[in-house]
């Protein structure tokens, strides 16, 4: 009589390392799961690469891109015909988001307390392009190329366009430390030179 136990069907003939590889079908839903997308990998090459009936994902990217942008630009235009009739908002929501607005993008040029560095001190009586509200909405969306101030169009939602620039109109009329001198100053004529 035989003593030595019934091989598992199961288990493969052979061994490493003591460990036996268990021979056992995938779960049938799997196999026709792995099918279904080969099938599918088949159908989406012919479709995009072969017959090429769809976008591919730059294309795509491309409609997109101009989708958004064409709704951009309409928002703009549609924000730049109501620009007379705008006025500086004194909601503290408004307010608040105007003060994140402009310590991100404009307290690198204005200082934080709008006494001005590279740019124009914005809390004295002179403004070099234009004092009212609207002049100074229109200064944030266009800037001013030639002085070194980028335009914010396109950057900045018209929503934070009015809210820095209402923001920024809080500034008037305060007195920062070490401003920056008025720029509508002519410079001192001293005289000629001694090395002329």
């Amino acid at each position: 009589m035989n003593s030595s136990p019934t091989p598992d069907p199961l288990l493969l003939p052979h061994e490493a390392d003591g460990i036996k590889e268990l021979d056992n079908n995938l779960p049938r839903w799997w196999v026709w799961l792995f099918y279904l997308t080969i099938i599918y990998s088949v159908g989406y090459l012919a479709y995009y690469h072969v017959l090429k009936k769809g976008d591919l994902q730059a294309a795509e990217y491309e409609k997109e891109w101009k989708a958004g942008e064409a709704l951009k630009s309409a928002a703009i235009q549609k924000f730049e015909a109501t620009l007379t009739a705008l006025t500086p908002s004194s909601d503290k929501q408004v307010l608040s988001q105007g003060m994140v607005v402009y310590t991100t993008y404009c307290a690198p040029c204005h200082r934080p307390d709008g006494g001005g560095l590279v740019g124009p001190n914005l809390c004295d009586d002179y403004w070099i392009h234009g004092s009212n509200y609207v002049d100074n909405v229109k200064i944030i969306i266009n800037g001013v190329p030639e002085k070194g101030m980028l335009t914010w169009r396109g950057v900045l939602k018209p929503s934070e366009i009015t809210s820095v620039a209402s923001y920024i109109y809080t500034f008037r009329g305060t007195k920062p430390p070490n401003p920056k001198p008025r720029e509508d100053q002519a410079p001192k004529t001293t005289g000629p030179s001694e090395f002329e």
